[in-house]
This record gives C-alpha cells, sequence and structure tokens, in this order.
C-alpha cells in the first residue's frame, strides 16, 4: 500500500460519538467473522439430521469455511494496497452479510458448503482490516486502547460461539446461526462506510502474483483438508490424507521459494526479518493455538462425559469473556506506560493457572468447581492480544501494517486449525491408554468382584454390574486424558514466557506512524 506523500495527507483521528460509533461497528466486523467460525462447530449434529446426511459429512461444512478463509487472509495485505483498506473492508463485510444469508437458506449439504466456501472467502480481509482501521482512527496515544477493543472481540467470540450456536441448535432452526448475521452485517458496513469513506487510504495498481496465489491456494487448501478431516480418516491410514499431506508440503515449498524471490508477491514475508515480528508471531501462535485447544476440549468433555447440553457446557466458560471484558479497558489504559513482555507473560502465566488448576478436575465436579478456573483464564484474556500485537507489529511501517496484520492472523488461524486437530486426536489416544491401563487393573481379582457384589446387592445383573463398572472406567479414562491435556498445557503456557523475552522492547506509540 502506497503511503501518504506527506504526514499532513493522513486525516485526523475521529473523535467523541464518531469514534465510539464506527470503533463499535469495527469490532462488530471482527465479532462476527470470528464467532462464525466456531458457531456451527457445536451445531453439526443438528445440521446432519436436517439435511439428511452422516455426521463426517458434515464437518465439510467447517471445513469449507476453514479454507476459504485461511487462503483469503493472507491475501489482505494485497487486496487493501489494490483498492483501499476502507472500500476493501466494507465490501468485505457486505459479502459476507450476504454469503450468510445463502447459507441460512441452503437447501442441502453441497449448497451450504457452496455457500460456506463463499462465506469463508469474501470474509479474509474482515480481521485485518477491522484491527487496521482501528488503529487509525484513535489519536497515536490512544493506539494501545484500539488494539485493546479488537482484542476484546476476537477473544470473547470463541467463547460465545458455542454458547450461541448450542443455544439456537437446541431451540430455534439451525439456519439461524448464519441469519443471525444479517443485521449486524448491514449495521457494521453501513456505519463503517459512512464514518471512513473520507478516510480512504491511498492505491496503487499492483500486478497480480498469480503464481503465487495459485501456490498459495494449493497448499492451504491442502493443508485445511489434512486438519480437518484427518481425525475421521485416521490421519495417514486414510490414502487422501497422505496425498493432500504430500501436495501441501511440495506446495509450501515452492511458494515460499517463489514469494521469496518475486518482485511483487501475493505475500510479503520480508516482515520477519523484524525480530519482534517474526518471534512475537511465533509466541502469539502458539500461546493461541493453546488457548484455542483448551477452548475446544472443555466443552467436548462436559457434553461427551459429564451431560451438559451445549447451552451449559458454553456457559461454563462465559465467565472468562466476562472477566476479560471487565479488565480489557483497564490493561489497555496500563499498556502504554509498561513493557509488553510483561504484560505478555502476566497472560501465559495466568493461561498456565488456569489450565494446572483444571487439571484437577473430578468427574464429581459442580458447575462452580468447573467456572473457576476459567475466571482466572479471563485475566490472561485480557492482556494476552494487546500485548502480542503490541510486540508483533514493534515498529511495523503504516504502509506495511494490514500486509502484518494479515500474514498474522492467518498464522493465528492455520494454528487453530492445528491445535483443533491435535487436541481431540490426543484426547482420543490418551484415553485409550487409560482405559487400558483401568481395565488391566480392575479387570480381574477383588476390585472387579467387590464391585460386582455392591452392584448386585442394588438390585442389577451381572451384565448390567458390568455395564456399570465400564461406564465408570470410560468416564474415568476420559478424565485422565483431559487432566493430562490440561497439565500439558500450563507446562506450554511456562515455556512461551520464555519465549516472549526474547523479544526487544516494544515502542510506544508516538506520532504521525501512529496515527496512521
Amino acid at each position: 500500500m502506497a503511503a501518504p506523500a506527506a504526514t499532513g495527507a493522513s486525516p485526523a483521528p475521529l473523535a467523541g460519538g464518531a469514534l465510539a460509533l464506527t470503533a463499535f461497528a469495527l469490532a462488530l466486523g471482527t465479532f462476527m467473522q470470528v464467532l462464525d467460525g466456531t458457531i456451527a462447530n457445536v451445531s453439526l449434529p443438528t445440521i446432519a439430521g436436517n439435511l439428511g446426511v452422516s455426521s463426517d459429512n458434515s464437518t465439510w461444512v467447517v471445513t469449507a469455511f476453514a479454507v476459504a478463509n485461511g487462503v483469503a487472509v493472507p491475501l489482505t495485505g494485497w487486496l487493501m494496497g489494490r483498492f483501499g483498506v476502507v472500500r476493501t473492508f466494507c465490501a468485505s463485510v457486505i459479502l459476507f452479510t450476504i454469503a450468510s444469508f445463502l447459507c441460512g437458506i441452503a437447501w442441502d449439504l453441497p449448497s451450504l458448503i457452496a455457500f460456506r466456501v463463499l462465506q469463508g472467502a469474501v470474509s479474509g480481509p474482515m480481521i485485518p482490516g477491522s484491527q487496521a482501521l482501528l488503529i487509525a482512527i484513535f489519536p497515536p496515544d490512544k493506539r494501545s486502547t484500539a488494539l485493546g477493543i479488537w482484542s476484546m472481540t476476537t477473544l470473547v467470540a470463541p467463547i460465545m460461539g458455542p454458547i450461541l450456536g448450542g443455544y439456537i441448535s437446541d431451540n430455534y432452526h439451525w439456519s439461524w446461526i448464519f441469519l443471525i448475521n444479517v443485521p449486524f452485517g448491514l449495521f457494521c458496513g453501513f456505519v463503517s462506510w459512512r464514518g471512513l469513506k473520507t478516510r480512504e487510504t491511498p492505491t496503487r495498481k499492483l500486478p497480480i502474483d498469480q503464481v503465487g496465489l495459485i501456490l498459495l491456494v494449493v497448499w492451504v487448501g491442502a493443508l485445511q483438508i489434512v486438519l480437518d478431516l484427518g481425525k475421521n480418516d485416521d490421519w495417514f491410514a486414510s490414502e487422501r490424507i497422505v496425498v493432500a499431506t504430500v501436495i501441501a508440503a511440495i506446495g509450501f515449498v515452492a511458494w515460499l521459494i517463489w514469494e521469496l524471490t518475486d518482485a511483487n508477491p501475493a505475500v510479503n514475508l520480508s516482515l520477519f526479518k523484524s525480530r519482534n515480528f517474526a518471534i512475537g508471531t511465533l509466541a502469539f501462535c502458539l500461546g493461541y493455538a493453546v488457548f484455542f485447544a483448551n477452548t475446544l476440549l472443555l466443552p467436548l468433555w462436559l457434553q461427551a462425559q459429564m451431560g451438559y447440553t451445549a447451552t451449559w457446557a458454553g456457559l461454563v466458560a462465559a465467565p472468562s469473556g466476562v472477566v476479560a471484558v471487565l479488565l480489557t479497558p483497564f490493561v489497555a489504559k496500563m499498556s502504554g506506560r509498561i513493557d509488553a513482555r510483561i504484560l505478555a507473560t502476566v497472560a501465559f502465566a495466568s493461561f498456565g493457572l488456569s489450565y494446572y488448576l483444571r487439571s484437577g478436575y473430578t468427574t464429581y465436579a459442580s458447575f462452580q468447581d468447573l467456572m473457576l478456573p476459567l475466571l482466572v483464564q479471563g485475566i490472561a484474556m485480557s492482556t494476552f492480544f494487546l500485548a502480542m500485537l503490541t510486540i508483533s507489529l514493534d515498529r511495523i511501517p503504516p504502509e506495511r501494517l494490514p500486509s502484518a496484520s494479515g500474514i498474522s492472523n492467518f498464522a493465528r488461524i492455520t494454528a487453530g486449525s492445528f491445535a483443533a486437530s491435535l487436541i481431540t486426536t490426543a484426547w482420543d489416544r490418551r484415553e485409550a491408554l487409560h482405559q487400558s491401563r483401568l481395565s488391566e487393573a480392575v479387570g480381574s481379582g477383588m476390585p472387579l468382584t467387590m464391585a460386582r457384589d455392591a452392584l448386585a446387592r442394588m438390585g442389577l445383573t451381572d451384565t448390567q454390574a458390568a455395564g456399570a463398572v465400564t461406564r465408570q472406567m470410560v468416564g474415568q479414562a476420559y478424565l485422565l486424558a483431559s487432566t493430562d491435556l490440561f497439565r500439558l498445557s500450563a507446562w506450554l503456557c511456562l515455556a512461551l514466557v520464555v519465549i516472549v523475552w526474547f523479544t526487544r522492547r516494544a515502542s510506544a506509540p508516538s506520532g504521525p506512524v501512529a496515527a496512521d
């Protein structure tokens, strides 16, 4: 994106009601896009039953969105340089709204998958665009406030997704998980265009890197197929997973070589020459991957083994979102005076403590017991995004900010996809390991005899008693698998504290660079 010829050409930051309304609309754009990445997950059984397809086939509803979005996000820098940040963002929001409506009226699975591909593709610029525009409309000394607003919506949305998706699936037709976007999308697009159309960024005609774009589509599409379908296909026991993995690996290497040597790359990888951007993005992605994996694991365990509905499983995590929303404004106000690495340390330490407390869960845990570690997570959520964005975007020139934001968000989304696949696979395999050990311990001898005798005195037959014992073993095996992964997550967060301190201290935003 071409930079303004002079600092004076940069429009003044917004103020008062105009700033508040426009910031809300931009944050809403981020919220809708992130929400749509998770809201459909808990509704897949309902969608499959309503459309008359198997649960395995319904996973393409999630895969289609992830693949298309994964390809579109890295292209944000090129799109905004060619058409302008405001035009690209507003067009993305309106097209996303139209695609959401089409998903809501889909008549069968193929049509829903096609509309989800469209929805994922057109929503690529929404997150980076809202981030760049929020920074632009706030005064230089309020940049941390802008990042705080953006991070608040980005962290709360994944928690709200399962809650809202579960509630809609339990009480209404599944189509409303998409149709609910329509009024909010229209509001977001209208307010953003009205408030920002006179603040369009300079544009220039940029050549299309056709080879880089094709290679990007190939390797990202293949990778997302591996991550989303690998578990159901038993990973490398499936021929299509092996083929997709080979395509992803070869395509990535070819794309990397091409982008590093092309004069006008579709994705500008030279940003990784900045130490803070490279290490900050790495820590950002790993931290988000751990967070996303645990956001997925807890509701999964609660629904599969604890008898919680999708709605109540989501409500367990709701307090963390409330704490994050309440604390983020205060953290944003303090962030200009505190080293971002200290805030990142607080975030990872709080995440680690939350996961460690979860490793003490039992099958008799009450709602309050389950909820308390999530309150600690809320502290981490209020500082995590703000700190990592401050570090990774440190000293990035304003004209390269959309590209940096696009790459950072692409890496974060991909890390989340990896985490979702790995955590569910690891959960099942750890459960199988623990169940085999428990079976060896109680499968013969006194423990099993005592249990059967106790159940027989309660009126159960031998078959019923054996079934009850087996059910208890399975429940305990899944509990042990969950606590193992919670404990591992805690240690990973402590390791990320060390990685953060390899970055240099981020400079305080000041002057025209921050304003841009």
